[in-house]
């Protein structure tokens, strides 16, 4: 397994399990109120900062486990992170267009700010699927 689709697997496990624990921790808290009060910046900020940490700490391990010849990035590898990339962007353009719709509805920030991490955590997922997909399934360039 080259060591981009590892990396691949190892942003969506951090992002599933962040994301995971995100909603546990606000839906938990639910049951004291309406959802659209529950304090949700401190459990937000905690989970993404967390997951960040995860992912450069599994990368290093990663890079360090991996021989030096898995290590090296080919034009394939460049290509398919591309793509991946490419890919997932849609959703991050998603994200902000409905931040900025709840926005200009004047709805509660709690609604906004979740409605762009749920944005960012589809981009990770669907860049992440997609680089998988490349490599299992076989890349051809258009």
């Amino acid at each position: 397994m080259a060591v981009e689709e590892k990396r691949a697997w190892i942003m969506i496990v951090v992002t599933v399990v962040s994301y995971g624990a995100y909603l546990a921790v606000i839906l938990g808290g639910s049951g004291k109120g309406p959802l659209a009060e529950q304090p949700y910046a401190a459990a937000l900020l905690w989970t993404v900062g967390a997951a960040i940490v995860a992912s450069v700490a599994l990368h290093i391990t990663v890079a360090l486990l991996s021989p030096e010849e898995g290590r090296v990035k080919d034009q394939r590898d460049r290509e398919i992170h591309q793509f991946g990339e490419h890919i997932g962007q849609s959703f991050v353009a998603i994200g902000a267009v409905t931040g900025m719709i709840l926005a200009m509805a004047e709805a509660d920030q709690f609604w906004i700010a979740n409605a762009i991490y749920l944005g960012f955590v589809l981009s990770a997922l669907l860049a992440s699927t997609a680089k998988i997909a490349s490599y299992r399934m076989g890349f051809h360039p258009w």
